[in-house]
């Protein structure tokens, strides 16, 4: 059996790896901007409770955006998580509404023990996504028709993704207190094209803009964690962590071209402009500061409270020049389990989660900044005789920008689930 899950895992791993490099293609003009859409990390227990993660603590969940959190795994096990989401973004303005879906694999995380006090994991993640797609014909009956350019057709479209791999560990200092290490790297590119063709495609040469961005580099997150029993079952948890603000490498690459329908050197295509550059201090990513409060009763419920602060005014992206301001997320969240360990009774050992998030988007456009709030809840099925289960959970959020200065509002419904693989692997064997 062990060695069925351990294929398994593998060939999870190699074929999801490449997807996960790739991108979400729901189409969000904002992903037009510095470093696209930013993805909200967390495993799908923790979005399904509004995303709270910082003092949560869990023997099968790897809840890596605080790796003080390993200490919370078994001694003898092995855990393994691979998720899918899906998601539907609809965009609306003063006039016109659309949407778009997709689906994609969104992290692939293991977890286990390299000693009784001791704790490892790692994982795939994404962390941008800069899929976008717009197109505007202009004709006579437009408001922005010039009689000397005509009628034509603009299209702007994004490509592209930024994704972390993480490998951390967490140690037990005492008892109640445990400190944690990632060590994450950062990859990936966005590519930008805007191209504009007039009407009269024949006798007219046309123009296309197109940026490529690449970055690359590594950094460090620390996390620690402080657990207390209040009375025989009952327990608070506070946790903290922290990402240093850091410089990464970063190669960015604009050519503007023109061309026509006939494809012959020197005429078509023609190029206007070439700039290329490769840096080590033109990106910076900020520094975030984590704060978590939890309480509950072991197996049986918790509720906590996350706040996220985020230096984005102070950060830099190699070749945007989009405004950046700092961001507060605060996020609450529950869950309650009727009875954990049950084999008698399926709904009695389900998971239920609810949560709510309030935050700002790191993006200000035409002096409007972006707010974003939504709620979520999901809940997870514990397979019988067995730690493993199956995760789901749902998510809408809401991005409020300005229609009256052109910034319109985003509306994302987001559901996925999740394997949790748990296999007690350190277990030495008393017969062979």
């Amino acid at each position: 059996m062990r060695n069925k899950i351990v294929s398994f895992i593998v060939l999870i791993f190699l074929i999801s790896t490449a997807k996960l490099a790739g991108q979400k293609n729901i189409n969000s003009p904002y992903a037009r901007f510095n470093l696209g859409v930013l993805n909200t990390p967390g495993t799908f227990r923790s979005l399904a409770m509004g995303g709270i993660s910082i003092a949560t603590r869990d023997n099968n969940t790897i809840t890596f955006t605080n790796p003080a959190s390993y200490t919370s795994l078994d001694t003898s096990s092995f855990v393994f998580d691979m998720g899918l989401d899906l998601s539907s973004l609809t965009i609306k303005d003063a006039e016109n509404s659309y949407s778009s879906t997709d689906m994609n694999f969104r992290h692939i995380l293991m977890g286990f023990p390299l000693s009784k006090k001791i704790y490892a994991a790692t994982g795939i993640v994404p962390y941008s996504n800069g899929y976008y797609y717009i197109s505007e014909t202009i004709t006579k009956n437009n408001p922005e028709w010039n009689p000397i350019t005509g009628d034509y057709t603009s299209v702007h479209k994004g490509s592209g993704s930024i994704t972390t791999f993480f490998a951390g560990t967490g140690i037990e200092i005492t008892k109640n207190l445990s400190a944690g290490l990632n060590f994450n790297l950062l990859f990936g590119s966005l590519e930008r094209l805007n191209q504009f063709e007039f009407a009269d495609y024949q006798t007219s040469f046309h123009q296309s803009s197109t940026e490529n961005f690449k970055i690359s580099g590594f950094n460090f997150d620390y996390g620690i964690q402080y657990t207390e029993n209040i009375k025989k079952d009952y327990f608070l948890t506070t946790g903290a962590s922290f990402t240093s603000s850091k410089y990464y490498k970063s190669d960015f690459e604009i050519l503007k071209e023109r061309y026509s329908v006939y494809e012959y050197s020197p005429y078509s295509p023609d190029t206007l402009s070439h700039y290329s550059s490769t840096s080590n201090d033109s990106t910076m990513l900020p520094a975030t500061l984590r704060f978590g409060i939890t309480a509950g009763k072991k197996d049986k419920f918790v509720a906590g409270f996350d706040f996220i602060y985020t230096n984005w005014n102070n950060a830099c992206v190699h070749g945007s020049n989009a405004e950046m301001t700092n961001t507060y997320t605060y996020m609450l969240g529950f869950e309650y389990i009727p009875d954990k360990y049950s084999n008698t009774s399926f709904l009695r050992r389900i998971e239920y989660r609810l949560g709510a998030h309030l935050s700002n988007n790191y993006l200000v456009l035409n002096e409007v900044n972006i707010k974003e709030y939504g709620i979520s809840g999901g809940f997870a099925v514990r397979l019988r005789n067995s730690l493993s289960k199956a995760t789901l959970f749902f998510d809408y959020t809401n991005r409020e920008g300005n229609i009256s200065k052109g910034i319109h509002d985003e509306s994302i419904f987001s559901a996925g689930v999740s394997l949790n693989l748990y296999d007690f692997w350190f277990v030495k064997r008393k017969y062979d």
